[in-house]
């Protein structure tokens, strides 16, 4: 039996690992990625990303080369059987506060082709494919993975310092750190069908439609190229195999396409589930993406989540990587989290009532009622959760906007507080605690600055701002209390 050792063990190599390890490589750690599959899950799964999502794609490289992939969704629409509309919720061509559009839509398989690839040059980071982990077991200040290598049919260990569980809804690191799970007690069966255009049909929608009904719920994507996507409700009784013929599914669709219009990529039924696990961490294993939640797929905020469970934790485990470890800086990982995984999920569960037309159009606080009498729904944007910071802070855990920056040597802000924290004032500070940046020579952040009146922040890797200040005499003490929980 071999032994290895890493600074942190990744464990799944899908959108959520692999970002993760993108996000992870930016430091001087080793990464050791286990994967069972030999190669990508080459078919759909997920189908949209937002704004947040491909602020941190920027973050990591690969914007300009998957951006060529993607098209901006429009929005959705709810209707009722009749086709008439109950609910608008429409994402404008317009740049958001994080610098990009609302809403896209992917093909998965493009984006983990892009990540993987964006990966393979850097030798801090090994991949095992064809490796599936079987146990692990805590021995003192460091993990212990056994995993069996399918290719040699040997088995393997693996030191790490810390072990994140990125492995889907039958997590084997879930199970070590607990099987204990809010239920928020959605749970449906829909059928899911992937088809590819034989041409352009220009016909069909060009945006999400919510087909709202009480016997056959159904949804309708506009997605990259010449894929679209149909799901519908199943009854819990339903026969998977008899759902899933050919005819039966071009009876279905026949309302919109016939087989001289498309052929099917594939077809397959799903179990929607509304899951959070009740505990993130044990120790030195975490868990991340659809191994510590599920979500029905009606905001399109399942891969999201994920996404942003590997963004709040990357930075926190490389900070306990090369400075020791850090137990109140990493115990913020869940609590900053799961708050804000669990409105998405709510949010979600309470389309899918509308969905089935038993439930209030109000299906989150942003709807308004218009003029006209119809409904529109804008996104939520549900800050974190409490964990670092202050919480009567009125800025701490809100995003903090990106900004292009015009007579600079960078082309845009972000690219100035990339793996540490940063402190931006608008006078000079001598203190050796961290790193600081002099706002006055930055008129688009000053513009932000005398927007929030404020003379200081302290910005995290992750965009979020951990604590302001509107006082500069008190800019010591400030730093002093913003990072007791770094020490």
């Amino acid at each position: 039996m071999h032994n290895t050792k890493c600074n942190v063990l990744i464990v799944g190599f899908g959108p959520t690992g692999s970002v993760l390890a993108n996000l992870l490589s930016k430091y001087n750690i080793t990464i050791h990625i286990l994967e069972k599959e030999n190669e990508i899950y080459n078919l759909p799964r997920a189908v949209h990303f937002d704004d947040e999502i491909m602020r941190t794609f920027k973050s990591i490289g690969i914007f300009k080369k998957f951006l060529k992939k993607t098209i901006i969704n429009k929005g959705t629409k709810f209707v009722d059987e009749f086709d008439n509309l109950i609910l608008d919720w429409p994402r404008p061509k317009k740049i958001t506060e994080n610098g990009f559009y609302p809403s896209y839509r992917f093909h998965q398989p493009d984006l983990e082709k892009i990540l993987r690839k964006n990966l393979i040059k850097n030798k801090k980071v090994k991949i095992s494919y064809n490796s599936e982990l079987l146990e692990i077991s805590e021995k003192g200040d460091f993990i212990s993975a056994k995993y069996l290598d399918k290719v040699s049919n040997s088995f393997q260990i693996i030191n790490a310092d810390y072990v994140v569980g990125c492995d889907g809804a039958n997590s084997l690191v879930k199970e070590y750190i607990s099987q204990e799970v809010i239920d928020f007690g959605f749970q449906e069966k829909w059928a899911v069908i992937d088809l590819i255009m034989k041409q352009n049909k220009n016909n069909l929608p060009d945006r999400t439609i919510q087909y709202c009904s009480k016997k056959t719920p159904a949804t309708y994507c506009r997605n990259v190229g010449r894929r679209r996507r149909w799901e519908f409700s199943l009854d819990k009784n339903s026969v998977d195999k008899e759902i899933l013929n050919d005819d039966k599914i071009w009876h279905f669709l026949s309302k919109w396409i016939t087989p001289e219009d498309a052929i099917i990529e594939r077809k397959t039924i799903y179990t929607f589930k509304s899951l959070i696990a009740k505990k993130w961490r044990k120790g030195r294993v975490f868990i991340a993406g659809d191994a510590a939640h599920l979500s029905p797929p009606f905001m399109g905020q399942g891969m999201c989540s994920g996404i942003r469970d590997v963004s709040n934790l990357f930075w926190k485990i490389a900070y306990s990587c090369n400075f020791g470890h850090k137990e109140k800086l990493l115990n913020t990982y869940e609590s900053e989290r799961l708050k804000n995984v669990k409105e998405y999920i709510i949010t979600t569960i309470n389309m899918g009532r509308l969905l089935n037309s038993i439930g209030e159009t109000n299906v989150s606080n942003t709807v308004k009622e218009e003029k006209d009498g119809s409904k529109k729904m804008t996104s939520i944007k549900p800050p974190l959760g409490p964990g670092l910071g202050n919480n009567k802070d009125k800025l701490r855990g809100k995003i903090f906007p990106y900004i292009n920056l015009q007579n600079s040597n960078v082309s845009n802000f972000d690219s100035e507080f990339e793996t540490e924290l940063v402190l931006l004032s608008k006078q000079n500070v001598d203190n050796k605690k961290i790193k600081h940046i002099n706002v006055n020579k930055y008129e688009e952040v000053m513009k932000v600055f005398n927007r929030l009146n404020i003379s200081a922040l302290i910005l995290r890797p992750d965009r979020f701002i951990l604590s302001s200040l509107n006082d500069n005499s008190k800019i010591n003490d400030f730093i002093e209390k913003s990072t007791l929980q770094f020490g």
